[in-house]
């Protein structure tokens, strides 16, 4: 019995990066992208923000095997597209074991955890301090 049999015909995987989240499913299909009930070319109107989204899927030759559904939660736009693409990845790992070295080597099963380094009191912003008089 797969991973693809116990969870209804799909394979699973989460992506994170920033403050997104993104929950992706993989099912034997045609190719087909949908985010949060929408089509891929309708969530993300920019062609590069496309182009992260199907990486890990063009890298592995694998866009016509697959229909991804994602759901993604929290961030911004860029976030949000790197994190369907570990997602992808992910559940791409769980339909092929063997592609975890190609795919660890290009790095989309490494998580970036880089944050918005929050601001501090007494200060402009993170870093950024007021300014300051001498006279």
């Amino acid at each position: 019995m797969t991973s693809e049999d116990k969870t209804g015909g799909y394979f699973w995987g989460t992506g994170r990066r920033k403050c997104s989240t993104a929950s992706v499913r993989l099912r034997s299909g045609s190719g087909h992208i949908v985010i949060n009930d929408r089509p891929l070319e309708s969530f993300f109107t920019y062609e590069n923000q496309r182009n992260v989204v199907t990486d890990a899927l063009k890298f592995t030759k694998l866009v016509t095997a697959f229909d991804v559904f994602c759901k993604v939660r929290g961030g911004g736009v860029t976030g949000q597209a790197e994190a369907i693409r570990m997602g992808i990845a992910r559940a791409l790992l769980l339909y092929d074991r063997n592609l975890e070295k190609s795919l660890r080597s290009e790095g989309y099963l490494t998580r970036d955890s880089r944050m918005v380094e929050r601001k501090k009191y007494g200060q402009a912003g993170a870093r950024r301090r007021f300014q300051y008089s001498k006279r």
